[in-house]
């Protein structure tokens, strides 16, 4: 991921553009052809030094002065008289952000493939752990029992999301840059229309309706739904990391890929979970500066799209690192179903307080009921008793419900409500993904 958005690589993103811009103008006859094809050679990061490019930036103000001024002194080396054709009618600003869209074209993909390996693995997961029982956990707490298959398809159910709204964004921004000076392509004459087409078709991007040098809307969208990929990778992350608790134990990452302690031979902690979970944490931060970044001026921006500059890469590689260790963590994830029935039996009966109060209710009515259970259930945790005894001790209880129907109530896989119809809705629509 990183490869895509090194110095080099930028530059070289760049001078793509310049080379396919003077092939669009040559085939227009704005430029000669010669002009075109000296361009062309001329246009290979290897050929420059990089480093003094980025140090003159400094001054210039952005990458492409410094770029197109010694693009232009390697054309005059062979093409003397070929080189004032070099960046014809084009702005800085042409060149930058149709680079940066040839970048996201090319690292963009990546993340939607890690993502999509992820939830290829939650969707097996799902399939494999359909009626494997484990406790819902609300505000942290037990709740009423579900299945690893349904949090796994839940999972997966929202990886597809992110992926598919990554394609669309990415294929909206997948557009060229190309307006001059102020967005009219004033310097081309009447060509400026024909010479974005070609540009547009040598580069293999849509072509807008109009510049938009100024209107940011496209690049905010691709941040907000990288943002809410990482965002969801972030809560997949941070429920492994639970998972994997001490007291927890129900999954964890294969020994080889757990992390240790400098001084407690013991541990084995769920680095690829506190990969995702930190890259959450950091993502929205740069969102937030590409959504501030819109705010800009006239037809130029001041700040706003000099903002953008680091703040996209840094988005785009921080969601790529949590892209990629989510899919490494879920492919490799270790599930114990024996500590997950530990975990159900822990409260001793207390998890299926619900089921108890609902079936109660048919009879006594629903506030009766859940008064009646909640009442039992206090008694039963300050008695350290099973909730089956305390229920079936209680006279108002035992006179609705028999012990033999109290049993039947407290099973924890018989009140598991529509969690596999669930779980074969999610792979269905996967496979068909």
């Amino acid at each position: 991921m990183s490869s895509h958005f090194t110095s080099r690589a930028r530059i070289q993103a760049m001078l793509d553009i310049e080379a396919a811009l003077a092939e669009a103008e040559a085939a227009n006859g704005v430029i000669p052809r010669e002009a075109a094809a000296a361009i062309r050679a001329a246009a290979k990061a290897d050929l420059y030094d990089v480093a003094a490019i980025e140090s003159d930036a400094e001054g210039a103000g952005n990458l492409a002065i410094p770029l197109v001024r010694q693009l232009t002194l390697q054309v005059a080396l062979s093409k003397p008289e070929m080189a004032r054709y070099v960046h014809w009618g084009a702005t800085s600003q042409d060149i930058i952000d149709t680079g940066l869209v040839l970048q996201l074209r090319a690292s963009i993909p990546l993340i939607v493939h890690d993502l999509s390996r992820a939830a290829d693995a939650s969707a097996n997961h799902a399939e494999r752990h359909a009626t494997t029982t484990m406790v819902g956990r609300t505000w942290l707490q037990h709740a009423t029992p579900i299945t690893f298959g349904l949090k796994a398809a839940g999972w997966c159910d929202a990886l597809d999301r992110a992926t598919a709204r990554l394609d669309v964004r990415l294929q909206d921004v997948s557009v060229v840059q190309f307006g001059g000076a102020s967005g009219t392509l004033a310097a081309l004459g009447d060509r400026g229309p024909a010479v974005a087409a070609s540009l547009g078709k040598s580069l293999q991007l849509s072509v807008p309706a109009i510049p938009w040098h100024a209107h940011r809307d496209r690049l905010a969208a691709l941040a907000c739904a990288i943002g809410v990929a990482t965002g969801t990778a972030g809560k997949i992350g941070r429920d492994l990391g639970l998972l994997a608790q001490t007291e927890v134990g129900e999954a964890h990452e294969p020994p080889s890929h757990a992390g240790g302690s400098s001084t407690m031979p013991q541990k084995r902690n769920p680095v690829r979970a506190s990969t995702i979970v930190a890259a959450a944490v950091r993502v929205p931060g740069l969102v937030a500066t590409v959504l501030s970044a819109m705010v800009q001026e006239h037809e130029r921006g001041l700040g706003g799209w000099q903002a953008e500059w680091q703040a996209i890469p840094d988005l785009v590689i921080t969601a790529g690192d949590a892209a990629r260790a989510l899919a490494d963590a879920l492919e490799a994830l270790v599930v114990d179903p024996a500590r997950m029935r530990t975990n159900v039996d822990f409260t001793r009966g207390l998890v299926m307080a619900e089921s108890v109060s609902m079936r109660l209710a048919q009879t006594v009515g629903k506030h009766e009921a859940h008064t009646m259970i909640e009442r039992a259930a206090a008694r039963a945790t300050d008695e350290h008793r099973s909730f089956a005894d305390v229920l079936s001790a209680d006279p108002a209880v035992a006179q609705v419900l028999s012990r033999s129907d109290l049993d039947q109530l407290l099973s924890p896989d018989g009140y598991l409500g529509s969690a596999q119809t669930f779980v074969a809705n999610v792979l269905a629509r996967h496979r068909r993904t």
